[in-house]
């Protein structure tokens, strides 16, 4: 159930690397491919009172699955987006939820 969660990038070009991606992601997280969904959040930066370009931001939200897989995860996102949307430079960061404090269907895990 990892959430990828983008800003600062258009949709239409996260679709052009989203199945390689998440092909990577499958084989590293070790989860079903349904699991996985990227949302391409729209939003507007404002520095000095003027509209300006949205730094891009990734944030995934999962439930913790050790420092070497999160390592990997990061890589994995990071190299797709610089290599295959000439990308320079992005920031990337997890959210880690806490069974117990995540519920589906008013249940917790």
């Amino acid at each position: 159930m990892p959430q990828i969660k983008v800003r600062g990038i258009n949709e239409n070009n996260l679709c052009k690397i989203s199945e390689k991606m998440i092909d990577e992601l499958v084989e590293a997280v070790k989860c079903p491919r349904d699991y996985f969904e990227i949302e391409c959040i729209k939003s507007v930066a404002i520095r000095n009172g003027k509209i300006a370009d949205v730094y891009p931001f990734v944030e995934v939200a999962w439930f913790d699955r050790g420092q070497e897989v999160q390592d990997t995860v990061a890589k994995i996102i990071t190299n797709n987006i610089r290599e295959n949307l000439n990308i320079e430079s992005m920031d990337l960061a997890f959210t880690v939820f806490e069974k117990e404090k995540y519920y589906e269907n008013g249940e917790h895990f």
